[in-house]
């Protein structure tokens, strides 16, 4: 939205008024919204010469694919721990190392038409620690299975190692309900090769799935020459730039589109698109055209979302699917405290109830065998609803 206005007489102010809620940061997230440069090895020749770069429209008569799937994965720190071995009787208890227990769910959207479907989630929970001997936390709400994290360097903080771990376990299980939501889109009649996965953010680490793009709504960095990159300012509702390669520590292809929306921002409704770097140029504009004739239809509305029109209505239905099944927070966090509380016994009969196991034993003495503490520390922030299970089905508005 651009607005002219001012307080002095015959001043006028024009500004634009970025169309994203404050609470999400902004489409534009560098410092003072003003990107950074990237020192990003560029070839921009890919598709055309540097001197013809112009903006490209929608290809007509281009047919969409039969199915187009939208990935995408949560993640919710239910608490901050710390783990250390239960000592023998007689020895001294070593130093606890901190940890983190955290929620995580991926999940898929089928559109085949006019409406969209969430046809697969995955949903766990996780102990990341550094701790050798951690065995993984059950509660009365669920179990956090241990996920070992190696040593890593000084420089790099603990707990940023932690949080990166948990975000490559996300990125996995993304990968998996990705390849099962095909499978099972195959199953049900669906053509095995007319279909286009969508992955929420960037495409590294899943660049070997075939037919994927990466969709990336928020930008740091510009990654263009100067010249080039005044294109994206200028692009039209449904255009596009043209393919260019970029490498950073992994190589991509890319281009930049703008959807349809409400004016503001020179960036408004920008989004950059990749794809994997082996893929030759041919098929990569194939995907390139693909996603200008496919993804503005998807595109939101201000008035139904506030990170609109980026923020894909089949996107923002399955994140609030997803975060409604991991969840709520507070009773989470309880049962951590009651597991950490329990005696050894007590907590030996909670584990093996959260197990489903039928033949607990009733004896209530300590355990004998080294073990591992949870010390809960902080609690989470994140909201969420009541625990749910099974896979949805409805349809996301």
């Amino acid at each position: 939205m651009t607005i002219a206005g001012g307080l002095g007489a015959g001043h006028r102010t024009q500004f634009s008024v970025d169309g994203w809620n404050p609470a999400y940061g902004t489409s534009m997230e560098a410092e003072e919204q003003q990107l950074q440069e990237s020192t990003a090895d560029v070839t921009v020749d890919i598709e055309v010469p540097a001197p013809q770069w112009r903006p490209i429209d929608v290809t007509p008569g281009l047919a969409p694919p039969a199915a187009t799937l939208f990935v995408d994965g949560v993640r919710r720190i239910e608490a901050r721990v710390w783990i250390s071995d239960e000592p023998a009787p007689g020895e001294q208890a070593a130093d606890a190392t901190p940890a983190l227990c955290a929620s995580y769910a991926a999940g898929v959207v089928c559109s085949t038409g006019p409406e969209a479907h969430v046809i697969k989630t995955d949903l766990r929970r996780g102990l990341f620690t550094v701790a050798r001997h951690a065995d993984g936390i059950m509660t009365r709400s669920g179990s956090y299975q241990a996920e070992q994290v190696k040593d890593g360097s000084a420089s790099v903080p603990l707990m940023l190692r932690l949080s990166d771990a948990l975000q490559r376990r996300l990125a996995e299980v993304e990968v998996q309900v990705a390849l099962e939501a095909r499978s099972e889109s195959h199953k049900r009649g669906l053509p095995a090769d007319d279909d286009l996965l969508i992955i929420d953010g960037p495409l590294r680490g899943r660049q070997h799935l075939p037919r994927a793009i990466g969709y990336i709504k928020s930008h740091r960095t510009t990654y263009l020459p100067q010249d080039l990159n005044a294109l994206v300012g200028r692009l039209e509702p449904g255009q596009r730039t043209p393919v260019f390669l970029m490498g950073t520590s992994w190589q991509r292809h890319s281009w930049y589109l703008r959807l349809p929306g409400d004016p503001g921002a020179p960036w408004a409704g920008v989004v950059r698109i990749e794809c994997s770097a082996d893929l030759l140029p041919a098929e990569v504009v194939r995907l390139a055209n693909l996603s200008q004739s496919c993804l503005a239809r998807f595109a939101s509305d201000s008035y139904k979302d506030s990170r609109a029109p980026q923020n894909l209505y089949p996107i923002g239905g399955l994140e609030r699917e997803l975060r409604h099944r991991l969840g709520d927070p507070k009773l989470l966090y309880r049962a951590l405290r009651e597991a950490s509380r329990a005696p050894g016994g007590q907590r030996r009969r909670l584990q093996e109830h959260a197990a489903g196991d039928q033949c607990a034993r009733a004896s209530a003495d300590p355990d004998p065998a080294v073990g591992v503490h949870a010390h809960v520390h902080a609690a989470a922030t994140a909201q969420g609803g009541a625990l749910t299970g099974g896979v949805g089905s409805g349809c996301l508005a």
